[in-house]
Order: C-alpha cells, then sequence, then structure tokens
C-alpha cells in the first residue's frame, strides 16, 4: 500500500511540473562569440594585400642598423638610432608618394633630461605617419604603433649589438605594412602609424605623443600597439600558430577614483569601461574577417614585470590596448647575443616569424579599418530604473556622424567576457528589450553604419526618468 501511495505521488508532482514549465519562455543558451554579419570589400582587399614577404624585409632592414639602442649612434648613415629612424621616415614617405601624398610624414621629439636609464640629455624622435581622415567634423583619431628602439641584457648598453627582431622590430613592421597598404584607401576618421623610440628607457616616445595629445585636446578614440609580435613558438616548442594575446586594463590603478569609475563599480560594470568595450570591438571584427585567428583578451594591463607604450595613453584615460604573441621565450630577449653551455641567447631574425607576424598585422588592420569607418559611439547611454520589471529599457543620444545608419543593442551575462546577444533597432534613442532583467544582465549600445561597421559598444548608466 506504502509503494502505491509513493508511486501515485511521484505521478502527481510530475503532472504538476509540467504544467507549470510547458508554458515557459526557454532562455537562449549563450552564444560562444557574435560575428559581423556584413564584411566590407576594401577591408577584405586591404588584408590580402599585407605581405609577410614585406615584413621580414622590414625587420632585416632594422637588424642591419646594428643597435637601435636609444644612446646609440644618430650621425651614422648605417648604424644606430639615427639611422634607423630616417630609414623609417623614408619608406613612409614612400608610402605617402604611393597614396598621392595623403599620407603626412614626420619627425616628432624632444630632448629627454637624464633619468635613471638615460645618462645624458638624448632626444627622443618618434617617427609618425597620419593619414587625415575624409570627414572634416570627425575628430577621431586612431593610433597603433610599435616601438624601433632595442636593448641587451644591460638596458644601459648603447654599443654592443642589439638586433631586436622580435623586440620589438616585429611590432614596427606590422604598423608600417600597415602604413602601406591603409594609405591607398579612404576612412572617415584619422589614422596614425607611429614607430615610437625610448620604450626600453621608459616609454618615452609614447609617454611624449599622448601627453601633447590631451594637451591638444585630440580626441584618441582607440590604441593598439604591438610589442613582441614576432613568434607563436613558446619555449618548450608549443605552437599557437593562430592565436593572439589582447592585453585590455580596467579599472586604473589609482587612489582616488573618479565617480564616473566608481559608477562602474556600483552596478557591475568594472569590466565595461571604454578600453575593455574596445578589445570586445577588436576581437568580434577580427575574428569575422579572419575566423581562423583566436584574439586572445587577457584582462590585465600587461604582462606581470613589463609595460608597453599603450600605458601612457591608458594614464591619460584613452582606451588602449597592446597585441602581443601568445607565448614568449625569453631567451631571444633582452639577452647580450651568445652561445652559453649549448644555448643561443639574442633577439635575432632567425626565431621570428614572418607568416606569424602578417596574420597578426591583419587582425590590427581590420579591427583598425571597421573602427575608421564606424560612425561615432552613441551618447549618454542610460538604463532606466524607474520602476521594478523584468524588461529592460535603454536610452541614448544620437551622435552627430554621416556613418550612422542605427544602433544594436548588445547584452551578455555577467560572468561573460564577450557579447552573447545582439538586436538591430534602426535609428531611434530608446528601445526595450522583453523579458531580459537588468539585474541579471550587462548591456550596450553602439553605432552601426550602412555599410556595416560598428562601434565599440558603450556601457549604460542607471536612469530615472
Amino acid at each position: 500500500m506504502r509503494l502505491l501511495v509513493l508511486i501515485s505521488l511521484f505521478v502527481f508532482m510530475a503532472c504538476q511540473t509540467t504544467d507549470v514549465t510547458k508554458n515557459a519562455v526557454e532562455r537562449p543558451l549563450p552564444e560562444s562569440k557574435l560575428s559581423l554579419e556584413t564584411l566590407d570589400s576594401e577591408i577584405e582587399q586591404m588584408l590580402d594585400e599585407i605581405s609577410s614577404e614585406n615584413i621580414y624585409a622590414i625587420i632585416e632592414k632594422l637588424i642591419s642598423f646594428y643597435t637601435r639602442h636609444t644612446m646609440s649612434e644618430t650621425e651614422s648613415d648605417s648604424i644606430g638610432i639615427g639611422a634607423a629612424r630616417r630609414w623609417i621616415k623614408a619608406e613612409f614617405e614612400r608610402y605617402s608618394e604611393a597614396s598621392g601624398r595623403r599620407l603626412q610624414v614626420a619627425f616628432d621629439g624632444y630632448l629627454q633630461e637624464p633619468t635613471n636609464r638615460i645618462t645624458e640629455p638624448t632626444e627622443i624622435i618618434n617617427v609618425v605617419a597620419t593619414l587625415p581622415g575624409t570627414d572634416p567634423d570627425d575628430d577621431r583619431i586612431f593610433v597603433v604603433s610599435g616601438h624601433y628602439d632595442s636593448r641587451v641584457t644591460d638596458v644601459m648598453d648603447a654599443v654592443s649589438y642589439s638586433p631586436g627582431a622580435n623586440d620589438d622590430a616585429s611590432g614596427t613592421a606590422a604598423v608600417m605594412e600597415m602604413a602601406r597598404v591603409m594609405a591607398k584607401y579612404e576612412f572617415p576618421a584619422t589614422l596614425v602609424f607611429m614607430a615610437v623610440a625610448g620604450e626600453e628607457q621608459g616609454l618615452f616616445g609614447a609617454r611624449h605623443w599622448a601627453e601633447q595629445a590631451a594637451e591638444k585636446g585630440l580626441n584618441i578614440a582607440g590604441m593598439f600597439t604591438n610589442d613582441i609580435i614576432g613568434s607563436p613558438v613558446a619555449d618548450d616548442g608549443t605552437r599557437m600558430d593562430n592565436t593572439v594575446r589582447l592585453f585590455a586594463q580596467g579599472i586604473p590603478a589609482r587612489r582616488e577614483l573618479s565617480n564616473e569609475i566608481l559608477g562602474y563599480l556600483r552596478t557591475g560594470g568594472e569590466n565595461d569601461l571604454p578600453t575593455r568595450q574596445l578589445a570586445r570591438s577588436i576581437k568580434e571584427t577580427a575574428e569575422s574577417y579572419l575566423p581562423h585567428m583566436d584574439v586572445w583578451m587577457i584582462y590585465r594591463t600587461d604582462r606581470y614585470l613589463r609595460g608597453g607604450d599603450h600605458i601612457p595613453f591608458l594614464d591619460l584615460d584613452y582606451p588602449a590596448i597592446r597585441f602581443s604573441e601568445p607565448n614568449e621565450n625569453f631567451r631571444y630577449q633582452h639577452q647580450d647575443v651568445r652561445t652559453e653551455n649549448g644555448v643561443f641567447y639574442g633577439d635575432e631574425i632567425d626565431f621570428i616569424d614572418a607568416d606569424y607576424i602578417a596574420r597578426v598585422t591583419k587582425v590590427n588592420l581590420a579591427a583598425f579599418a571597421n573602427l575608421a569607418r564606424a560612425p561615432k559611439k552613441p551618447e549618454r547611454v542610460g538604463l532606466d530604473i524607474s520602476q521594478l520589471t523584468n524588461s529592460t529599457t535603454l536610452v541614448w543620444q544620437r551622435p552627430d556622424s554621416p556613418q550612422l545608419a542605427g544602433f544594436e543593442i548588445v547584452w551578455r551575462e555577467t560572468t561573460s567576457p564577450v557579447w552573447q546577444w545582439e538586436k538591430s533597432i534602426g535609428d531611434v534613442e530608446e528601445y526595450t528589450i522583453e523579458n531580459f532583467n537588468k539585474d541579471n544582465y550587462i548591456f550596450g549600445v553602439r553605432s552601426v553604419s550602412n555599410g556595416g561597421h560598428k562601434s565599440p559598444a558603450v556601457y549604460p548608466f542607471p536612469v530615472r526618468r
């Protein structure tokens, strides 16, 4: 009898469960990543023009200057950092000729007083190639850099052979190849291609340029630096041929945080500041154009004990990221060139992979070109908290951007690093996502052009209406 009662109770509960759940709306499963629905045929053409042979030739030439140490020879035409920067400038000028002189090339320098890594006043000179935007009302500037100085074990050694093939002729070559290809095309926003100096002595060249930009009130909408992108091979022989690391800072490490940053923290948006939104945009765009590539977002400013030329831009509140190879082999970085106990040390060209650098260059170019052709980001984005509801209403203001065709709302679970869902909503300034509770997800709004180019998303702050 007891057995029959238990069976009856089980059947009753099963029926009740069926009745309760049969009318429920099933929550969609997370997507691994979003992808662009429309690809720009000109961007695809640019990607096809990237040449690993050109990249290798640039690295080979940079190595031929023997050393590019910040305090090395400046008068010689064949040795030292002076010869290197004059050659880079001449190459940029050659690319400019091919673009109808649209690419504007110049030295950007200053005199650095002695520091713990500079023994005497030293000229720090960046080589800068600027492609002005075609829209006179678009003040956005996108910057990509690599550093052309090099070093050996002793950071103060300005005379020893210092090839710097990976660190950072690889990044410099990527930037130069991007400039060569992109100078022939048009973009509404302005593009800046920089080979910077003084990185090994203290990020001096990048800091000078960033500080000048801030003083002039320039709108640096995104900055990429490429530093050590020369090889997919780890010191144990592991290969990750189709992976590149993308370092993206979250909350800046400051003693006092602004009210805006506190607003991110109070609403769970610590992973949604502009630099991480930039990183998501880069990843989604690059993997759409290059589906074989994995852009590995790392939520750190940089590697432990290391730094790069994006940091001065971050310090000035510009969104900035760093690209690096997936696993570094430290025998080939910051080393005197030598063989010791049968082991070779030194940053020689034998240990770089030009095909891999070309793939990383394409990752840069796809994202860089998309950003420069995308509309400006939506402004004053807000999340309506006027009432308790299981739906989410977002509001924003339309930016003044001729490229703008409409907007998308994107959202993800709070633990997901990438956007999982998107909804195209046209050219409106308010939208409600039904049955997606604002308490359970992170939302963003981004602008979209007629050509499908998408801005980075903007995090919404709570508003009452």
